[in-house]
């Protein structure tokens, strides 16, 4: 291989083909490869997505639906950091709708929403599994929780 050819190796492509390769043999893969494939390109972008159909021999409109269908894919890059919001029944009877209010004019976004300098990304979800904390949000997978909308500046303080 000539050493110019090197630089145009994308290594995340690699590792993709890899995560492929391991659910070769496998039934009903293409789930795992997409949330493995979100975790090394951070979403799924249209080249990926092609990749993979090509290589597992998937129609790209499938993949399309499974991405579309499932709110855990992302089709579009986040921000660097994912702030869910529980609406979840002991959450939304607690004020989680403040909260959440609170965090769109905060960051002038709405669900499903990026903040324009990629810091934030926000996303309704029905439940983090912490009622007893409720309201809660999570950011980064770290939980807070008891949470009133005048403790949501500072909160967010934390993670610029």
């Amino acid at each position: 291989m000539c050493t110019e050819c090197e630089d145009l190796i994308d290594p995340k492509l690699i590792q993709l083909d890899e995560i492929i390769a391991k659910y070769k043999h496998e039934n009903g893969p293409l789930i795992p490869v997409l949330q493995q494939a979100q975790e090394v390109y951070g979403y799924l972008p249209t080249h990926v997505l092609q990749h993979i159909s090509k290589t597992m021999r998937i129609p790209l409109a499938r993949i399309y639906g499974v991405v579309t269908f499932y709110a855990q894919f992302r089709l579009t890059p986040s921000g660097r950091n994912v702030i869910n919001v529980c609406l979840g029944t002991a959450c939304h009877v607690r004020g989680g709708a403040k909260v959440l209010q609170t965090i769109e004019k905060e960051l002038k976004i709405t669900d499903g929403a990026t903040t324009e300098d990629r810091r934030f990304t926000l996303e309704v979800v029905a439940c983090i599994g912490a009622c007893g904390l409720a309201p809660v949000i999570s950011i980064n997978n770290e939980v807070h929780g008891r949470l009133l909308p005048e403790h949501i500046t500072g909160i967010l303080a934390e993670y610029e």
